[in-house]
């Protein structure tokens, strides 16, 4: 069987992004853009879109000939292996929540155009970017006094830098400024996904902009709602992947610095949390999740990928859906007097003759019987 062919999601904006920090730097893009195989016509294509190979390729080879892993997008360079350097500082955390927070401050320490902040509210966790507003007037002397390294670094005999466009207070380059905030949030969650060895399903993303014209690409980058034209850009998901432990250790560390960039490009398939989820789902939605698709559908991901992960994790969605209405069914006939075809309702059953059926199958009893018998002097 034919294998298929490689998924063109990526917007070419991010293509074109790249190029204009070649543009800054003074740099030739044109082995850039031939080592991911992209020319200079499609370059051009407002509406293209890349494959998630071309995306690692260019993204790989602009990041080391410009010795910038922000790929200029702020006004300080962040040499090869900044990214590492953080990644390096958070591997030791006991959780999720300490290892983001390390990686959230020191983040700060070598980009200080932008602040990572994670914080909690009830169940929901959330990382958001905050705009500092370094690209002011006169930030361009200081960053090129700044950027002059020694030519064994990036090639040149001298590091020179363009003036960045004038941008409104507090705001990145707009060239640069969807780019940055949607790589940001995806280097964070990928790398967050990778150290618990987990995918994390996405509540919300939210970002400061309009819809660009290739708007339906988020779906792919952030599955779940996104909203743009907000106050900042950030994610939000279960705030329980925080307190999962690390899974990671250095030698796991060392092996994945030699492959990160997939870590921001394609989506982590283990979810640690989808059993809790789908529990969760169950009991709060019994009437919204009869079907895999439809319980697939309320976590943003395939009923062949509900049932994979499901698997991978030990378990299965009927024996799942048993312990969930078994649970409420039975706290329902001990704690209240309501009919038993209003149980088998609320326990997400479609009819009463089934509940009846299951409940036996569960128990050894009907429900009137697990009633009579759990009621003293019956």
């Amino acid at each position: 069987m034919p294998s298929q062919a490689p998924v063109a999601a990526t917007p070419m904006a991010f293509a074109r992004a790249m190029v204009e920090a070649y543009a800054r730097y003074q740099k030739d893009p044109a082995r850039a853009l031939e080592m991911a195989q992209i020319t200079p016509g499609e370059l051009q294509q407002s509406n293209a879109r890349i494959t998630a190979w071309q995306m690692e390729r260019l993204s790989e080879t602009a990041m080391r000939e410009l010795d910038d892993e922000a790929l200029g997008w702020f006004s300080r360079r962040l040499p090869w292996g900044s990214y590492g350097m953080l990644a390096r500082a958070s591997i030791s955390a006991p959780t999720l929540y300490v290892a983001l927070s390390r990686w959230c401050r020191h983040h700060g320490l070598i980009a200080p155009d932008i602040t990572l902040t994670l914080s909690t509210a009830g169940d929901t966790a959330s990382i958001t970017v905050t705009e500092n507003g370094r690209y002011e007037d006169g930030v361009a002397e200081v960053f090129a006094q700044v950027k002059e390294e020694p030519a064994t670094r990036a090639g040149d005999t001298e590091q020179k830098l363009r003036p960045p466009r004038p941008s409104p207070a507090n705001r990145l380059p707009a060239p640069f400024r969807e780019f940055c905030m949607v790589s940001v949030l995806r280097n964070v969650l990928g790398v967050a996904c990778w150290l618990i060895d987990s995918r994390i399903t996405l509540l919300q993303a939210d970002f400061p902009f309009e819809p660009p014209p290739h708007a339906d690409a988020y779906a792919v980058l952030f599955p779940g709602p996104t909203r743009f034209q907000q106050a900042r850009a950030a994610i939000f998901f279960d705030a329980n992947y925080l307190k999962l432990p690390l899974r990671r250790d250095e030698k796991s560390l060392q092996h994945m610095l030699q492959h990160a960039l997939p870590l921001t490009v394609h989506q982590y398939r283990r979810d640690r949390l989808l059993v809790q989820q789908v529990r969760q789902l169950l009991s709060a939605q019994p009437q919204d999740t009869h079907s895999a698709e439809a319980l697939a559908a309320l976590l943003n991901v395939s009923p062949r990928t509900l049932h994979r992960q499901l698997r991978e994790e030990g378990a299965t969605l009927q024996a799942l859906k048993d312990e969930v209405r078994h649970s409420k069914a039975s706290e329902l006939l001990l704690r209240s007097q309501r009919p038993i075809k209003q149980v088998a309702e609320a326990a997400g059953f479609q009819n009463e003759k089934s509940f009846i059926r299951a409940f036996k199958t569960w128990s050894g009893q009907t429900p009137a019987e697990f009633r009579r018998s759990a009621t003293p002097g019956t």
